[in-house]
């Protein structure tokens, strides 16, 4: 994996051209002992045209105000774009009407010049960690294919797009660590940016109250120029930070229970060379923390709501382990509802306080590694329980209306772990500015 900004370098100086970059993700896409046609949902059509036009451009010099120009990228399907059928990794929506437009984020993306070269696969209508699809297949994570492992979701394809050359970055969206849970897992870099940062115009809900859209890239420099192009600002490079000057909360509670022993390790080691950077860490106590699963429940009321008449024609055609999940919103009073949400707005309130004497709060993003697909597929405990694990970490910042990265703090060779790099509301700037001196800090891990 390289970072935009080779392909971007690359592209402005005419070493390579739009329509190679476009043409080697179609040769991998493509590969039939490869994970392509698990990871897309729909390959475009016309992206080598879109190539073509971009490569018209760069040797005009017509640049201004393209930041991506030229480089092929991946969304996830549940964005629309203009004449395609938005699927949401359903079989359910195959026959629904094509798109009359594009979601808001896509049209940034095109206008900042990027190629649209696929809709990715993902977990039905985005309802759980795990990735897997009974409906178009699941991709494996790039780590110990022999065993092919889940790749973490529900932005499963956006993942393996990356992770497999097939994409330069993807988007996905968030609503309790879609994105970055399969950075997590995948040894991808993901951001869960403040929700109300990024409008959710042409893409498909399942909580609004929760959802948000984010990239998956191969450094915390990729998402911040993605970033920037979804949330309709400028990227202008910033110093570097010093880690001496930084101050870290290590949350405590369950976040740091039930750690694999590969988890574990990757996270104390990780502390451990920021420690010895010059970094200052204390634990610190978030008494809200534990009230926080109770009132993390509107998610099934809220995409109950939304699914309510497709079930009641075709929820026969759902993935049960989705199905459940959404019907267990039906029964959900108004009042209780209303409840859950000044629970909510009370538990940010307080976070905003305990939070705020920190540069950033740091956690594992997910308990464990990738478990096998296998034995997933045909255990609904063994899936419930897992997909609680993966959860369990990211819905927290989801939840507190806040900021997140995951990046790889894993040795290189050994099983991807994500660090969790997190804030408070409105903080995404700082959040991907530590997160940049974190990663340099831990960049000898990864060689």
């Amino acid at each position: 994996m390289r970072p935009i900004g080779h392909f971007l370098q690359q592209l402005h100086s005419g070493v390579t051209t739009s329509r190679m970059l476009v043409e080697q993700c179609l040769i991998h896409i493509a590969d039939p002992g490869g994970e392509g046609a698990r990871t897309f949902t729909r390959i475009s059509g016309t992206a080598l045209q879109q190539a073509d036009a971009a490569d018209a451009q760069l040797r005009a010099g017509n640049t201004a105000n393209k930041p991506l120009l030229g480089l092929p990228l991946s969304v996830k399907d549940l964005f629309d774009v203009a004449g395609e059928v938005t699927t949401a990794g359903s079989i359910v929506l195959a026959e629904a009407p094509s798109a009359s437009q594009d979601a808001a984020i896509v049209a940034r993306l095109r206008d900042a010049g990027a190629i649209i070269i696929g809709r990715t696969n993902m977990t039905e209508f985005a309802y759980s960690g795990l990735g897997l699809n009974p409906h178009y297949g699941t991709p494996a994570n790039p780590w110990d294919r022999a065993h092919r492992r889940i790749p973490g979701g529900s932005s499963s394809g956006a993942a393996i797009s990356v992770t497999d050359g097939m994409a330069a970055a993807a988007i996905g969206t968030d609503t309790g660590g879609s994105v970055r849970i399969p950075s997590a897992l995948c040894g991808l870099t993901g951001f869960k940016p403040t929700a109300s940062r990024i409008p959710m115009d042409g893409t498909l809900p399942l909580a609004r109250s929760l959802d948000s859209i984010g990239p998956l890239a191969a450094t915390v420099d990729c998402c911040t120029r993605l970033d920037a192009v979804l949330s309709g600002e400028s990227y202008t490079p910033r110093p570097a930070l010093s880690l001496r000057n930084l101050r870290f909360g290590i949350l405590q509670g369950y976040v740091l229970e039930g750690l694999d022993d590969a988890t574990a390790d990757a996270f104390q080691n990780a502390l451990h060379v920021l420690r010895g950077a010059g970094a200052t860490i204390d634990p610190v106590e978030f008494a809200a923390l534990e009230r926080i699963p109770a009132s993390n429940q509107t998610a099934a009321a809220e995409a109950y709501a939304w699914h309510r008449h497709l079930l009641a024609t075709s929820g026969n055609r759902y993935d049960p382990h989705v199905s459940t999940r959404i019907l267990h919103g039906a029964n959900m009073l108004a009042a209780d509802f209303l409840d859950l949400m000044q629970a909510r707005r009370e538990i940010v309130a307080e976070s905003m306080q305990v939070f705020a004497g920190y540069d950033a709060i740091l956690l594992p993003t997910t308990p464990i590694i990738a478990p096998p697909i296998a034995d997933l597929e045909h255990d609904d405990t063994a899936y419930f329980n897992a997909n609680g694990l993966m959860l369990r970490n990211t819905s927290i910042f989801n939840f507190l209306d806040g900021c997140a990265l995951s990046i790889p703090c894993h040795r290189n060779g050994e099983a991807p772990v994500g660090l969790m790099i997190a804030g408070t509301h409105d903080n995404d700037a700082h959040i991907l500015r530590v997160g940049s001196a974190i990663e340099a800090a831990l960049s000898p891990l990864r060689q």
